[in-house]
C-alpha cells in the first residue's frame, strides 16, 4: 500500500482524520509557533473543512495583554476567546484534532482546550490532561519572578518584561483582567 504524501511529510494521520470526518462534529486545531498561539474551530464538509471561528494570541494585546503571547496563560486565553466566539455563532461542542502531533498533558494545546471549556464549549478531555488552574493563571511564572527578584538573574530571565514595563509577578492579575475584558467584549 502506498504511503500518501501528506503522511510522509508528517502532516496528516488519515485514520484519525477519517474518524473525525465521519463523526461530522466540529473540531478544534491548535498551532503554537515561536511567538504566538492560534486556534481554529472547523466544520468538516464535502468540499473541505470550513473555518467557523478562530482566535490568535495577537488579539489578546487589544484586550490589554502585555505578557508573552506563547505562554501557557496566553494559550488558555486564546482557547477562552475561541470558546466564546464558538458559542456566539451557535456551536456548543467540538473535539480536539491534533493531526500527527501527540497530545501532551499539561501542554499549551491542553491549555487551549481548558480555555474553551471554561468559556462553555463542550470539549471532551480528561481533567488529568488539562493544566492545573494555578498554571493557567500564571502563578508559576509569578512565583519564579518573585524568587529571582533579589538575584541578578531577574533582569536576565525577564528582560523582555523589564523593557515593556510589565512585572511578571502580576501574571495572575493580568490573566483575570484580560479574561473579564474578553467576556465583556463578546457579550456586547
Amino acid at each position: 500500500m502506498p504511503i500518501f504524501r501528506r503522511r510522509r511529510e508528517g502532516k496528516t494521520n488519515y485514520h484519525s482524520r477519517l474518524t473525525l470526518i465521519v463523526s461530522r462534529r466540529p473540531f478544534i486545531t491548535v498551532f503554537v509557533s515561536d511567538r504566538n498561539v492560534s486556534a481554529q474551530l472547523h466544520v468538516p464538509e464535502k468540499a473541505g473543512d470550513r473555518v467557523v471561528v478562530q482566535a490568535h494570541s495577537r488579539e489578546l494585546v487589544e484586550h490589554g495583554w502585555r505578557a508573552s503571547r506563547k505562554s501557557l496563560p496566553a494559550a488558555y486565553l486564546v482557547g477562552y476567546l475561541l470558546g466564546l466566539r464558538a458559542l456566539k455563532v451557535g456551536v456548543s461542542s467540538a473535539v480536539l484534532y491534533t493531526g500527527v502531533r501527540a497530545f501532551i498533558p499539561g501542554s499549551r494545546i491542553a491549555a487551549v482546550v481548558a480555555g474553551a471549556r471554561d468559556a462553555g464549549l463542550d470539549v471532551p478531555a480528561s481533567e488529568d490532561a488539562l493544566p492545573d488552574e494555578s498554571r493557567l493563571r500564571g502563578d508559576h511564572v509569578a512565583e519564579y519572578a518573585k524568587a529571582l527578584r533579589d538575584s541578578g538573574l531577574y533582569e536576565q530571565r525577564f528582560s523582555g518584561y523589564v523593557k515593556s514595563g510589565f512585572d511578571p509577578s502580576d501574571y495572575p492579575k493580568l490573566v483575570e483582567e484580560v479574561k473579564a475584558r474578553l467576556k465583556g467584549a463578546m457579550a456586547s
